[in-house]
């Protein structure tokens, strides 16, 4: 076999997203940004919403995130993108709005902003990149790290009445009434990562139909900050990460709206 016969449309199984800007990312190897970016371009360019579509960079490792998507984005301050977003999507209803954030900058700092965004039922999609750790700033823990997780500023493991518990902001999420779809996910294996593309474009055709607030959490690795090879940090993230944070849709009124 030839390489042209390789490269013929009839071989390709995939290509490199259109609305994928060609450039080295800054991410550490084994980081699950890259892969939830490629998946945002393919569904946004899938939809046709690539000139209607404003999305809100956040403050931690993805502050770079409109470098690498080719639409229309806004800088918000740490945590305030939820805030940032509402007021897009109502001055633009037309437009697909939505907010991609880490754990610390969404459920620390931003974690009034996140809960009264979706309680509000704004119709935006926040997108919710959980390492439970603060990846960018040296690895200090946050408000999502494991019990018994060692960080740089819980050394010998996170203790409930020094640290308080892991907060699972994505369960909660699901209990406010502004809420139509909750899904956690992950972008580990081949069929994870399409169940997580599934998961966000049934989020995005939300926000575009007008349906309630919605969030996706993905539950991802962070080698630099957990220490460990990126084979390593897949492995630990499945043993000990999806313990507590269950994959799968969590809320999703559309589905039982359409059983009754």
């Amino acid at each position: 076999m030839t390489t042209q016969d390789i490269i013929r449309p009839e071989n390709l199984v995939a290509t490199k997203p259109r609305l994928l800007n060609d450039l080295t990312m800054h991410y550490c190897p084994g980081c699950s940004h890259g892969v939830v970016h490629k998946l945002i371009a393919e569904i946004i360019d899938e939809m046709g919403l690539a000139e209607k579509t404003i999305a809100i960079s956040p403050v931690g490792c993805a502050v770079f995130a409109y470098r690498y998507l080719d639409v229309d984005w806004l800088e918000a301050a740490h945590g305030r993108a939820p805030a940032l977003a509402s007021a897009a999507k109502r001055l633009w209803p037309d437009r697909l709005v939505f907010t991609y954030q880490g754990d610390g900058d969404l459920a620390c700092i931003g974690a009034g902003e996140t809960i009264h965004a979706l309680n509000r039922g704004e119709k935006i999609t926040i997108i919710f990149i959980n390492n439970a750790i603060y990846g960018m700033t040296g690895g200090q823990m946050a408000p999502t790290t494991l019990m018994g997780m060692k960080t740089s500023t819980c050394p010998y493991g996170r203790q409930a009445d020094l640290h308080g518990y892991p907060l699972n902001i994505t369960d909660l999420a699901a209990q406010l009434e502004g809420t139509a779809f909750v899904s956690r996910q992950s972008v580990e294996t081949v069929g994870a990562i399409l169940k997580a593309k599934k998961a966000i474009r049934h989020a995005f055709e939300n926000s575009m139909n007008g349906i309630g607030s919605n969030l996706v959490e993905i539950v991802s690795t962070c080698s630099s900050g957990w220490k460990t090879s990126p084979v390593q940090a897949n492995k630990w993230m499945e043993e000990n990460m999806f313990k507590y944070y269950h994959i799968g849709d969590i809320k999703d009124i559309t589905k039982e709206q359409s059983t009754h």
